[in-house]
């Protein structure tokens, strides 16, 4: 098939252009142009907030699957539902566990939580301001599927991706918090009550978005691997290997760490198995991924002395 990427660039996206291309895909990638193309695909290089830029490099293209990697607010997601029309034969929009920040339910939360097709959607919010986008990353990507909901001319489909483990690439510095707190034996901060949450590993979210190409389905799914996670349990794996001791401090109010929930919305996957995909257990990889992660941690540091 022929398959655009759009973003693609870091952590689990690398992982699915790698997958794809080992299935044998045709694979078009197209960014900002911050970062080497990967080997084996095709490079486009405009801003996807630029629909003037993104017409004419997509000018004559067409794909049978846009899988979008960066689409976090209603006013992208508007560009590309006019761009893309007539240019794919289906579109997949990584979303994510953060739609169901509203949410609060002892039972995993399945898709019905937060339909696309109800939710109101303001292009005249300030959007393209990243503190505002930060503080609305949840709410950008529900007006995101709303947009596509509402209007797309091509079948669409939504995964919402569960907090994501593993690999030394991690970027996002929340395993680090962790491995430094409890190497040093300070204070972890977390809610008077914590509850689990779901979780997938960085291999699996790539595999099942690589699935979810080949895939029919339309709407959002649930993607998280079984087995939801405690704040304890990610950080017994982390103490195994850096020693030191977690020392947990209650807080009532204030910021809490980032593994660490005053509410339930633990998703439900049940959906997505009853496509036809079959998730793993968060203890078949949780010390590996913990491992891979810290293992890069301490290359940086040793980079960086």
């Amino acid at each position: 098939m022929e398959i655009l990427i759009i973003g693609g660039t870091r952590y689990f996206g690398k992982r699915l252009i790698t997958r794809l291309l080992a299935d044998g895909h045709r694979v078009t990638v197209l960014n900002r142009g911050s970062a080497p193309a990967h080997a084996g695909t095709v490079p486009l290089i405009a801003d996807r907030n630029d629909e003037t830029a993104l017409e004419r490099v997509l000018a004559g293209r067409e794909f049978d699957v846009v899988i979008d990697q960066v689409c976090y607010t209603p006013r992208q997601a508007d560009i590309a539902r006019r761009v893309f029309a007539g240019r794919t034969r289906r579109y997949v929009m990584t979303s994510t566990v953060e739609v169901y920040e509203y949410e609060d339910s002892a039972d995993p939360v399945a898709e019905g939580a937060v339909d696309p097709a109800t939710v109101p959607v303001d292009l005249g919010l300030p959007w393209e301001e990243p503190e505002f986008l930060d503080a609305h990353y949840g709410e950008g990507k529900r007006q995101a599927e709303a947009v596509f909901a509402a209007g797309a001319e091509f079948p669409w489909a939504s995964v919402r991706v569960a907090h994501v483990l593993g690999g030394a690439d991690d970027f996002t510095g929340r395993v680090g918090h962790y491995a430094r707190r409890i190497a040093a034996g300070e204070p972890i901060a977390v809610p008077t009550a914590n509850r689990a949450a779901t979780y997938v590993y960085v291999e699996e979210i790539a595999a099942f978005l690589a699935w979810a190409a080949e895939a029919a389905f339309t709407g959002p799914v649930n993607a998280h691997s079984h087995g939801p996670l405690t704040t304890a349990e990610i950080c017994t794996a982390i103490e195994e290997l850096v020693g030191g001791r977690t020392v947990f401090q209650e807080v009532e109010v204030g910021e809490v760490s980032p593994f660490s929930f005053a509410r339930s919305y633990a998703m439900d996957n049940s959906r997505a198995e009853g496509l036809g995909y079959r998730f793993s257990h968060s203890s078949q990889w949780l010390r590996q991924a913990i491992s891979e992660t810290v293992s890069g941690i301490a290359a940086d540091g040793k980079a960086e002395a």
